[in-house]
């Protein structure tokens, strides 16, 4: 049996490293994409626009990003996607007009997305099943850290330099170095290719299939598989994009939920800081579950959570120690959304046809972005039309929801799997 640590430490560096960069300057940019809007003439309305810009570039920018692959490779969309990148932010630090800023963030987004699913793709291909869940729950960790990390990063180069172009400048520095980094470092495709090799007579001799193995079959195309995969992107794909829903939803009624009770900033990033916190420390541990009992294992309890956290925080807000209980749902929230850590790299990589895993990926991942594009606007009108309390509990249905899809799709459409 392939270790999971050998494989790992192998592919490691080639494939956590360039996503922690591309995220870290995602991180420091993203909270000041309205900032910089504003200071260039957009009313607060049209910066909130401008910042959407990158969500609708992902959801554009995932079926191409899967043609891209399926055509090209992962190795080279990592490249084009960087180097699109490039080209975006320097744009967006040089624009002379919101117009010019507002494609520069749409392009950023699509180039994420070609990104992302790149990693995506390779992962699903390459690693062994048995440790898949860890090994995405790493991708998705090295996400999470950048972004973490990010805005903190931002908030010491706006100390330093006193313009918000600061941020999009270190992230044309990171992008230059990814690139770089793909370019000329090690191939993690050519040593998969390698390893496949290296165990051949192995195979020859037991009749088993090397995990991990370059598909060979010819590819159906795009669309062609999106239509011979409907029956599981309807069911257990809308599962999915309901659990992408609730992690963005938190985003949003975290801090407006805060607001809402009196808070002031400094106490509400406090406790938004440390559900984010508890949240990266459990993301590894999602891995670990997922691999040793079943994927449901981990997804159950964290659409469980995150569903019946909203749900309970709906009714405090009137409550005499609505303050304690806002504090503790942060902490279940983040709870919930780190045991969910890598679960929808890992059921996209397991329901994935190996023939064509790029295009299916790519209808995949436009589902769940569109999951968690939609929900901070489902919660904003409901709120908008009655209160934040019943935009919670609407936040708190589509978990439940999404818990009942999972417990229904998972166990059909990706059986059980555990590690000897």
């Amino acid at each position: 049996m392939v270790r999971a640590s050998a494989v790992l430490w192998k592919f490691g560096p080639m494939v956590y490293l360039p996503t922690l960069l591309f995220s870290l300057g995602e991180g420091a940019v993203l909270p000041l994409i309205p900032v910089i809007a504003a200071s260039r003439g957009a009313t607060l309305a049209s910066a909130g626009l401008i910042a959407s810009a990158l969500v609708v570039g992902q959801l554009c920018g995932n079926i191409p990003a899967g043609w891209l692959v399926a055509k090209v490779g992962e190795r080279f969309t990592m490249v084009v996607a960087g180097a699109l990148s490039l080209i975006g932010v320097v744009a967006g630090a040089l624009a002379p007009s919101l117009v010019v800023f507002t494609i520069a963030v749409f392009v950023v987004g699509m180039s994420a997305a070609a990104f992302g699913l790149a990693r995506h793709a390779f992962m699903t291909t390459r690693v062994p099943v048995e440790f898949r869940a860890r090994a995405l729950s790493l991708l998705g960790g090295s996400f999470r850290a950048g972004m973490f990390v990010g805005p903190f990063l931002a908030a010491a180069l706006l100390a330093l330099f006193r313009t918000e172009n600061a941020a999009l400048w270190f992230f044309a520095v990171l992008l230059v170095a990814l690139i770089l980094l793909v370019l000329f470092g090690p191939d993690p495709e050519a040593q998969a290719q390698s390893s496949a090799a290296e165990h051949e007579g192995a195979v020859e001799d037991t009749g088993e299939a090397v995990s991990g193995s370059i598909p060979t079959i010819e590819r159906a195309g795009v669309f062609r598989t999106m239509w011979r995969n409907r029956g599981v992107l309807g069911r257990l794909g809308l599962a999915a994009a309901s659990l992408s829903a609730v992690r963005s939803a938190r985003q949003v009624v975290l801090p407006l939920w805060g607001v809402s009770i009196g808070l002031d900033a400094s106490s509400i990033a406090l406790v938004v800081g440390v559900s984010g916190a508890i949240d990266f420390a459990l993301f590894y541990a999602s891995g670990q579950v997922m691999d040793r009992f079943g994927r449901l294992w981990a997804a159950l309890p964290a659409m469980v959570l995150m569903g019946a956290g909203f749900l309970v925080l709906s009714l405090t807000h009137d409550a005499a120690t609505n303050v304690l209980w806002f504090g503790m749902i942060a902490a279940v929230l983040g709870v919930g959304n780190g045991l969910s850590s890598g679960i929808l790299l890992t059921l996209g990589a397991d329901v994935a046809p190996q023939s064509e895993p790029a295009a299916f990926l790519g209808s995949w991942r436009t589902l769940t972005d569109a999951g968690g594009a939609i929900a901070p606007l489902l919660f904003s009108g409901i709120a908008a039309i009655s209160s934040l309390a019943i935009g919670a509990a609407a936040m708190g249905a589509i978990g439940v929801l999404g818990a009942v899809g999972f417990l229904r799709w998972i166990p059909r459409f990706v059986p059980r799997r555990t590690t000897p």
